[in-house]
C-alpha cells in the first residue's frame, strides 16, 4: 500500500522522501515519537533538527572562547619563567608562553565538553521529553561563571574547580524543584520588572564583551581618564590594554565588522543560520596566514597553533575540565549569592523558553500546560549536572529551537538529530579552536541585541517598576556583574514599595486609633447611663 502511494508520485526526490517519511512513520521510531498523531514526518524532523542546528552551532567556539577566558585550571605553575627565576602572578596577565600553551589546551577541553554536553541534553530532551528543543551551555551564566565568578585568568575570587561544584549545586536544586514543582512559585518570587529586565541586562552585559579587546571586536577599550574609550587600535599596549597608536585602523576589527553585517542582513531576511555563515566568513579569511588579520602569525605558537589546525579532524580528549569539581573552598557568602544567582537565572531562562517554544510550536493546552512539560524541566537540570562533570557553565534550552519549529519540528525526533550533529562536531576540533575572537565578538553582540526584546514588556510609564528595570540593566554591564544587577533591582523596587506600604500602615493605625477612641466614648455613653 505504501510502495503504492510513493510510485505515484512523480518527483524522483519527492518520492524518495515521501517512501522514507511513511516507512520511519511505521516504524518503532515513528511510534516512539509520535510522528503520525503530531501530524510530522521524518523529512519535516530532520530539515527542523538541522535549522536549529545551524542557528545554535555557534555556541561550540563561543562558549569555550568565554570559559577560556576564567583561565580554567591554568594556574601561575603553568608560566614559562627563565631558568632559575621564579614566575610572578601578572604572568597569567601578560603575554606568556607557557600560560598561553595551557589557555590552548583548557579551550580544546571546553570545545569538546561544549559539544558532548549539547549531545548529550539535546538527547535526553529528545527521547526523554518528546520536544523538538536544543540544549546547550547558556549564554549570561557562562560569561557570570567566567568573568565574574573565577575572573578573567583567574582574577575572581572563586577557583575554576569551586565554580564547577556551584554549578553541580545549583543543578542539583533545579532538579529538586522540578520533581517537587516548585518552578512556578520560585519564578514569581522576583519582581517581575527585575525579571524582564534581566534577560535584557544579560545581553547588554554579552554584547559588552564582546565589543572590548581580548574577547571580542576591540571596538572598546581601557583608558585612564574615562575608564573607556573607542579603540580598534592597530597596535596596543600588551600589559594594560590601552591603544598605543592607530585608533580605528585594526584590521581584524573591520573583519568582524563584516561578519556583523552578514548576520545582520541574513536576520533581517529570516536567512537559517545566518550567525553561523558570519561567523564563517570572518574565520575563512582569519586562516589564511601571511595576513594582518591571520589567527596564526608568524610566532612560535602561531606555528603550533597552526600545524594543529592542519589535522582537520581529531578527536580530542578532555584531560583539563571533566571531574574537576571540588567542595574544598565551598564557603563563604560569594559562593551562596553565585548558587542563588546562578538558579535563578536557570529557572527563569528555562521557564521562559519552554513556554515560548511551546507557544510557537503549537503545544500549549486549555490548562495552559503542555506534553512532555515536567520532564523537560527535569532534563534541563539532569543536564547541568552533566555539563559540570565535564567541565561547562549550566545547560539551558535554545532560544534558537524556534528556527527548527517555524520548520516544521513536532517532536523529539528534532531534538535527536540536533544531538547527531552535536556528536559529529566532536571531529572538528582543530577546527573549531582556530575561530579568532573577532568572529566570535560579533556574534556576542548579536546575542545581546536579540536578548534585548523583552524590554518593551516592562512599563516605561510606570516609575515603580521601570526605575528597578533600568538599574537592574545598567549595573550589568557597569559593574561586570550580573548578581549586582539582580540585587540592585530587588533592593530599589523593595525601597520604592515600602512608600505603599508605610502609607498603608499609617491609614490602619490612623482607622484602628480611630475606632478604639469611638469604642471608648460608647463605653464611657454606657457607663453613664447606667449611672443615671
Amino acid at each position: 500500500m505504501g510502495g503504492g502511494f510513493c510510485n505515484t508520485i512523480s518527483n524522483p526526490w519527492k518520492r524518495m522522501g515521501k517512501c522514507i517519511d511513511e516507512v520511519v512513520s511505521k516504524s518503532i521510531i515513528g511510534k516512539f515519537f509520535k510522528l503520525e498523531a503530531r501530524k510530522s514526518c521524518f523529512c519535516r524532523e530532520f530539515r527542523a533538527g538541522t535549522a536549529t542546528f545551524l542557528t545554535m552551532a555557534y555556541i561550540i567556539t563561543v562558549n569555550a572562547t568565554i570559559l577560556a577566558d576564567s583561565g580554567g585550571t591554568c594556574s601561575i605553575s603553568d608560566c614559562s619563567v627563565p631558568v632559575n627565576q621564579t614566575a610572578s602572578p601578572d604572568c597569567m596577565l601578560k603575554p606568556n608562553a607557557g600560560y598561553q600553551n595551557c589557555l590552548s589546551k583548557i579551550k580544546n577541553d571546553l570545545i569538546v565538553a561544549t559539544a558532548l554536553s549539547s549531545m548529550i541534553g539535546s538527547f535526553a530532551m529528545g527521547l526523554f521529553a518528546n520536544l523538538p528543543l536544543g540544549l546547550a551551555p547558556g549564554m549570561g551564566p557562562n560569561a557570570y561563571l567566567a568573568y565574574n565568578l573565577v575572573g578573567f585568568h583567574g582574577t575572581g575570587s572563586i577557583s575554576y574547580k569551586t565554580a564547577m561544584a556551584i554549578v553541580l549545586v545549583e543543578g542539583c536544586a533545579f532538579l529538586a524543584i522540578a520533581v517537587l514543582g516548585l518552578r512556578a512559585k520560585l519564578a514569581r518570587f522576583i519582581p517581575q520588572p527585575v525579571r524582564l529586565a534581566c534577560a535584557a541586562g544579560i545581553g547588554l552585559f554579552i554584547a559588552f564583551v564582546g565589543l572590548q579587546t581580548h574577547q571580542g571586536v576591540g571596538l572598546i577599550g581601557p583608558d585612564p581618564s574615562t575608564l573607556l574609550t573607542i579603540t580598534a587600535c592597530k597596535s596596543t599596549d600588551l600589559v594594560t590594554g590601552e591603544c598605543s597608536g592607530g585608533k580605528m585602523q585594526s584590521p581584524s576589527f573591520w573583519l568582524g565588522s563584516l561578519g556583523f553585517l552578514i548576520m545582520s542582513y541574513g536576520l533581517m531576511k529570516n536567512i537559517k543560520g545566518s550567525m553561523i555563515y558570519g561567523i564563517l566568513t570572518v574565520t575563512l579569511i582569519s586562516w589564511i596566514r601571511g595576513t594582518s588579520v591571520t589567527i596564526f602569525p608568524n610566532t612560535s605558537l602561531g606555528d603550533s597553533n597552526y600545524n594543529y589546525f592542519k589535522k582537520v579532524i581529531d578527536f580530542h580528549k578532555i584531560k583539563s575540565t571533566a571531574g574537576i569539581i571540588s567542595f574544598t573552598n565551598f564557603n563563604g557568602s560569594e559562593v551562596w549569592l553565585a548558587l542563588v544567582t546562578l538558579l535563578y537565572v536557570d529557572v527563569l531562562a528555562t521557564t521562559g523558553t519552554l513556554y515560548t517554544m511551546a507557544e510557537i510550536g503549537g503545544f500549549v493546552n486549555e490548562k495552559g500546560g503542555f506534553e512532555g512539560e515536567y520532564m523537560a524541566y527535569m532534563v534541563d537540570a539532569s543536564s547541568t549536572i552533566v555539563g559540570s562533570a565535564l567541565g561547562v557553565s549550566p545547560i539551558a534550552t535554545y532560544i534558537e529551537s524556534s528556527a527548527g519549529i517555524r520548520e516544521g519540528g513536532q517532536t523529539g525526533l528534532t531534538a535527536v538529530i540536533i544531538g547527531i550533529y552535536f556528536g559529529v562536531s566532536l571531529f572538528f576540533t582543530p577546527l573549531l579552536t582556530s575561530v579568532p575572537p573577532w568572529a566570535i565578538g560579533p556574534s556576542l553582540v548579536m546575542v545581546g541585541v536579540l536578548m534585548m526584546r523583552v524590554v518593551k514588556d516592562i512599563d516605561w510609564n510606570n516609575i515603580k517598576e521601570s526605575v528597578p528595570a533600568f538599574f537592574t540593566m545598567i549595573l550589568m554591564p557597569l559593574t561586570y556583574s550580573i548578581s549586582n544587577g539582580i540585587i540592585g533591582g530587588i533592593g530599589i523596587y523593595i525601597a520604592l514599595g515600602l512608600y505603599d506600604h508605610v502609607v498603608g500602615w499609617i491609614k490602619w493605625a490612623m482607622k484602628m486609633r480611630k475606632m478604639m477612641a469611638q469604642e471608648q466614648n460608647q463605653i464611657s455613653a454606657d457607663h453613664n447611663l447606667e449611672i443615671i
